[in-house]
């Protein structure tokens, strides 16, 4: 468990002296707990993905500045590092969690994070958990929050996590596994794709940690870039298109706000503007995004091609999804088509974009839940998808066109080896280095295929295979 932000000051972590309000008094409300709270519920409760419940419940409760901050911090850190704290919990709990009370259990989460990874000082997490679990839950699991977080504070994090998986006598994928609040096989994952550098590994797990710059993608063809520039943001270091939001809500920004530019993470920008900017032969007239929702590369690709007077189809399975991609982009074609049992002929297209349903562990930084959800059997379901998937962007392409693989994952389970079957089933098509088509994004391996990391490019960990037809 990676510390977010600062070190605790000293004495922070150790001993309360105090354990909340006097029973039968009614505790103070504390906005940013409440919704902190509120937000681990609902992904314990419903499997929402916080990211999108936050913000409604920031602006229902109107907590902006300082309040909102706190309660993203407590919300995300508890929910990224909740692996690690069952585990510190499960030394202080007389009995299974299992057999604990779901909201009780996340209310313990909540306070070990402030314990132990906040400058929080320990009574006042205490006291603020426990007038917490009172109000919610009532007296007995107040008096049973309290007992708990006074066991969680005699140590402070690193003692912890000796206690848990003392160096030199655990294995060190275990041990990166914990301190850095992620599943073992996800810490396998990444060494496997990092070529077994654990000292690399635990760079990537620590950025999964910390939360990641709001990246905008201005419309190619328009002024939008220089309009967000000049409203204080930074330019993106990569995409030509991309600018570092200055802060608050991007929606506020007129380019954001007019649909001239949109929230999208750098990553995504480069795999699409690699497939645009990669040749191919002959003269072109049609691109396709097969699993397009919910719009944004192929948003930035109907862009770029209707710069050149190329059309853009963006087809997805879901109705749902391909509603959102018209929502995004009112200027593409967007269709409700099943790409395994596609409307359009073979051959139809000059470039097609599979960007497949993947496990999302390129993600961990905007989706804190989603490392304790995921599983590995995730990787097998997911594999008949993205081989078809791949296979059917072939059959659309024309020879002598191109096909860009995306994954938002770094699993090699999910990236090199769905392309390396494909390919080994057919014989109509090619690798094509695609690191040539990233000019100025270094450390991009060996190739032919590119993996950009957080740790590395500030992106997402977006896996990237550009495939010719024959």
């Amino acid at each position: 468990m990676t510390r977010p932000v600062r070190p605790a000051p000293a004495g922070a972590g150790r001993r309360p002296t105090r354990s909340g309000s006097t029973p039968g008094t009614h505790p103070r409300p504390d906005p940013a707990r409440d919704v902190a709270f509120e937000v681990l519920r609902a992904v314990s409760e419903r499997a929402a993905y916080a990211n999108l419940v936050l913000p409604t419940l920031l602006r229902r409760r109107q907590l902006a500045g300082r309040e909102a901050g706190l309660a993203t911090e407590l919300a995300y850190g508890t929910l990224r590092a909740a692996g690690t704290y069952d585990q510190v919990l499960a030394r202080c709990v007389d009995r299974s969690l299992a057999a604990l009370d779901p909201g009780l259990l996340d209310l313990l989460r909540l306070g070990t994070h402030q314990l132990l990874a906040l400058r929080i000082p320990a009574h006042a997490a205490v006291s603020a958990t426990v007038d917490q679990a009172r109000a919610q839950l009532g007296e007995g699991p107040a008096r049973l929050v309290n007992a708990v977080l006074r066991r969680v504070s005699q140590a402070d994090v690193e003692e912890w996590m000796d206690r848990l998986a003392p160096v030199g006598r655990t294995d060190r994928l275990d041990r990166l596994a914990l301190v850095h609040a992620h599943p073992r096989w996800v810490v396998e994952a990444f060494a496997e794709a990092l070529g077994g550098n654990l000292d690399e590994v635990e760079l990537a797990l620590a950025a999964d940690n910390r939360a990641p710059v709001v990246t905008l993608a201005a419309r190619p063809g328009t002024s939008a870039r220089d309009e967000l520039l000049a409203a204080g943001a930074r330019p993106g270091r990569w995409s030509p298109y991309a600018a570092y939001s200055p802060g608050g809500n991007p929606a506020g920004l007129v380019p954001v706000a007019d649909g001239r530019a949109r929230v999208q993470d750098e990553g995504s920008q480069l795999v699409a503007l690699a497939l645009a900017g990669a040749p191919v032969e002959g003269a072109e007239r049609r691109w396709l995004d097969l699993a397009a929702g919910p719009g944004g590369k192929a948003s930035l690709l109907g862009a770029l091609a209707a710069e050149q007077g190329i059309s853009m189809v963006a087809a997805d399975r879901a109705e749902h999804r391909a509603r959102l991609v018209r929502r995004a982009d009112p200027s593409l074609y967007a269709v409700t088509a099943d790409a395994m049992r596609p409307p359009w002929l073979p051959g139809m297209f000059d470039r097609v974009l599979a960007d497949v349903p993947c496990t999302g562990l390129g993600a961990l930084r905007r989706r804190p839940e989603s490392r304790w959800r995921r599983r590995p059997e995730d990787v097998l379901r997911l594999a008949p998808l993205q081989r078809g998937l791949l296979t059917a962007a072939l059959d659309a392409v024309r020879p002598g066109g191109l096909v860009a693989y995306v994954t938002c994952s770094p699993h090699p389970g999910e990236t090199r080896a769905v392309v390396a079957d494909v390919l080994g089933d057919r014989g109509d098509a090619i690798r094509v280095d695609a690191r040539e088509y990233l000019p100025g994004v270094p450390e991009l391996g060996e190739g032919p295929e590119v993996q950009l990391w957080p740790h590395r490019h500030g992106t997402d960990a977006m896996f990237l295979a550009l495939l010719r037809r024959r």
